[in-house]
């Protein structure tokens, strides 16, 4: 057995984006001992966006990886520990938690969840190829780049239409792609679409392929009329996807954890879950807003309840 399943430690921390990273700045500099379990990138989503640029502190914007770099390295710098596996498992054991992961059970007083979202994926050629050259998932993230540009947006939901209202603030004009013969959004959005003329409604498109130019960026969507059954070209600089969110829960569904309506962890007012001793800060929490200041925030949050919570022990 390692050091790591051996100990029994004051806090792991599921995933080792902004919101635990964060979290761990906060526990090491209070002698907890903290150890995180990531089975992907250390940073998460924000170490895979192209560029931030409304991350409070840098003015002209930063990378999302060199952000995730100097997180990483803070909370190391305090004495986090980052093991890279997978979490399979959380087991409320009374005094501490006994948590399974592709390392073998490791025990801790304390555990934090912040496993964070997934963007749902069309699935279509050209969205990998394009992720942060043209395509993209979140509008107060991104949509600022767009300015004077044309943009296609993607969804019938209430993201959707109100993302797409949101890029009416840059772009000149947008085609919103709506897969359905309906929305799916509420009438008092639908409503809302009539006082923006620069967007074009387009009923029945599914969005088949995306198309870059010789400069490697988003020129145009290629989709179906699924009426005329005919294919259909839109002219574009990018495409912004809004088709819903895939909470990364898989692993807790046997674990007695709350979930809202569309899989996110439910938590109190101390950003703990039903289960005493198990928190959530980030992306993966009901309620959270989806952008990194605030998932930095939940994770400090989280951390000071947390050791609430361990001194009450």
């Amino acid at each position: 057995m390692s050091e790591t399943t051996e100990k029994i430690w004051d806090v792991l921390m599921v995933g080792a984006g902004p919101a635990s990273l964060s979290a761990a700045i906060y526990t090491t500099r209070e002698d907890l001992s903290t150890v995180l379990y990531e089975k992907g990138v250390i940073g998460g989503l924000a170490a895979t966006t192209d560029w931030v640029d409304n991350y409070p502190g840098f003015a002209k914007g930063v990378s999302g990886l060199e952000l995730a770099e100097q997180l990483e390295q803070q909370a190391v710098r305090f004495g986090a520990k980052i093991e890279f596996g997978e979490v399979l498992n959380i087991k409320d054991s009374g005094k501490y938690k006994t948590v399974s992961t592709t390392d073998g059970d490791i025990k801790a007083k304390a555990v934090l969840i912040s496993t964070g979202s997934d963007y749902n994926k069309l699935g279509i050629p050209g969205e990998a190829e394009f992720y942060g050259k043209g395509v993209h998932y979140c509008a107060t993230c991104d949509g600022a780049f767009y300015r004077d540009k044309k943009l296609v947006v993607v969804g019938g939901g209430n993201s959707a239409v109100q993302e797409a209202i949101f890029l009416t603030k840059f772009a000149t004009h947008i085609d919103l792609l709506v897969r359905g013969d309906k929305f799916r959004a509420s009438d008092v959005l639908i409503k809302e679409l009539d006082k923006f003329p620069q967007i074009k409604v387009h009923m029945n498109t599914t969005t088949d392929k995306i198309v870059g130019g010789d400069d490697g960026k988003v020129n145009k969507v290629v989709g179906t009329d699924k009426k005329s059954g005919k294919k259909v070209e839109f002219d574009t600089n990018g495409v912004f996807v809004f088709i819903g969110l895939l909470p990364n829960t898989g692993f807790l569904k046997n674990t007695g954890i709350e979930f809202d309506e569309i899989g996110l962890i439910k938590t109190d007012e101390n950003l703990e879950t039903n289960i005493s001793g198990v928190f959530c800060a980030g992306d993966v929490r009901s309620g959270a807003t989806m952008q990194i200041a605030s998932a930095i925030g939940e994770g400090a949050t989280s951390a000071l309840n947390i050791r609430k919570y361990l001194e009450s022990l």
